[in-house]
């Protein structure tokens, strides 16, 4: 039988994803990139903010159209599913089996009981856990995130050191979905790194719902330096990065080995959400205005080349012109080299949506646009002063003419960042995954034009 996947949301989904592949593909059945091809699509769910939810609820729809065809199975999972599982089952027929997040541990027990017996089974039993318990969730096994397939193409990897997050931000639903964060054994991360390795990964990517959090639970304090200095000595990885560690995590351990150590990106993505005292302590985070800007200062200082990446949310409920104004002035002044931005998200069974003063959706959009329009101005004067500079650049692709190579550089994510596109003048034809030198001769807001270096 032949399968096909959609994978929807961030990347620690994709692992999972990734690790589903692999679970069909060991059991002899076809992996297709064509739905119609598909007697199996499995669907796998991000149900983290309300235009996840939709764009979730629309895919599963447009797949089930392919069951009027030659699809036989539609399988849904994820976090979707753990969040709204009795729901779905009643809203969507069409689905034959929906498989949650706790239910991981049993995963092809579920997908073989469907497939081998050729019925659907749909499972009635109620959900005990109520959105406002946070349990511990079933990891993938280590033999999965062994035999994951890789989507990713040949150069870099996803990498998940934790499931869960246990910070309990008053607007995110994530530890009611994922439950408490918990660290994978670092020897289990050492060897699915040398895995990778071995298939000819050359960046890898550190995620965790919170990476500063890493080894807390199991070894009594934080770990993620130790655990970076590991992955940094197998042979055959050139580039690591980290992402998504909060400000109150970042210790000066973990600035000073990102400052001495060359395969570790000069990057840190840094989930702020707002400077606000008040709105931070709204949002139950764990630090304030003072911290967090010390700690970039910090960071500037002892890493002179650094990038650094955050996220912010606009329209939290309470957030006044004042607030706004604040946070506005902060971006303007930090001058952050990258930076996302969210209109705020009511979500089920957050604390925050139970707050008053919630605020109208059109005044979150015009904040949202407000502070992208300034960070667009900031984007192009930082990409300026890139001109004439010579990067390193892991060149990934080519485009459909030929005229160009587009690759990245040690700074930007990928899906995420921006990309470098060189002129191919001198015909080159062999540099695809390579790394190569390149000069920048010319900028967009956010891609760079650049030469090879001679």
């Amino acid at each position: 039988m032949n399968v096909g996947f959609v994978s929807l949301g961030c990347s620690k989904n994709l692992i999972d994803t990734e690790a589903t592949i692999g679970l069909f593909k060991k059991n002899n059945f076809n992996i297709v990139n064509d739905e119609e091809k598909a007697d199996i699509i499995v669907i796998n769910t991000c149900g983290f903010i309300e235009s996840a939810k939709e764009e979730a609820i629309n895919t599963i729809l447009e797949m089930a159209e392919y069951k009027n065809k030659r699809c036989k199975y539609l399988i849904v999972m994820g976090c979707l599913v753990q969040r709204y599982y009795e729901e779905l089952i009643k809203a969507l027929p069409e689905v034959d089996l929906f498989l949650r997040i706790d239910e991981y541990d049993k995963l092809w027990e579920n997908i073989e009981d469907l497939i081998k017996r050729d019925i659907v089974r749909k499972s009635n039993k109620k959900v005990n856990k109520k959105v406002s318990e946070i349990t511990q969730m079933p990891m993938l096994e280590q033999e999965e995130y062994l035999n994951r397939v890789i989507t990713t193409g040949k150069n870099y990897a996803y990498i998940k050191i934790g499931e869960g997050c246990s910070n309990m931000c008053t607007y995110c639903a994530i530890p009611y979905i994922r439950g408490k964060f918990v660290s994978r054994k670092k020897e289990e991360i050492i060897e699915e790194a040398k895995m990778l390795a071995k298939k000819g990964i050359q960046e890898l990517i550190v995620i965790a719902q919170d990476t500063t959090k890493y080894g807390i639970d199991i070894y009594g304090e934080g770990k993620l330096p130790e655990l970076l200095e590991e992955l940094s000595k197998i042979e055959g990885i050139k580039w690591i990065r980290f992402l998504y560690s909060y400000p109150e995590g970042i210790t000066d351990e973990l600035i000073n080995l990102v400052a001495k150590n060359s395969k570790i990106a000069k990057y840190f993505d840094i989930p702020i959400q707002h400077i606000s005292n008040r709105i931070l302590k709204k949002m139950n985070r764990k630090t304030n205005k003072e911290d967090i800007i010390y700690l970039i200062k910090k960071i500037r200082e002892k890493i002179p080349n650094i990038t650094l990446r955050t996220s912010l949310i606009v329209g939290f409920p309470g957030e006044t012109k004042e607030d706004f104004q604040e946070l506005y002035n902060f971006v303007e002044e930090t001058k952050f080299d990258k930076l996302g931005t969210f209109m705020y998200s009511k979500e089920d069974g957050t604390p925050a949506a139970r707050l008053p003063e919630q605020i109208h959706r059109n005044t979150k959009k015009s904040r949202y646009n407000k502070i992208m329009s300034k960070q667009q101005e900031i984007s192009k004067k930082l990409q300026e002063e890139k001109l004439g500079k010579t990067y390193e650049v892991l060149i990934e692709d080519i485009s459909f003419d030929g005229k160009y190579f587009i690759g990245r550089t040690m700074q930007d994510v990928p899906d995420i960042d921006g990309l470098v596109y060189i002129k191919n003048d001198m015909n080159e034809q062999n540099i695809l995954n390579k790394f190569i030198d390149c000069d920048i001769i010319d900028i967009s807001n956010y891609d760079l034009i650049a030469r090879i270096h001679e």
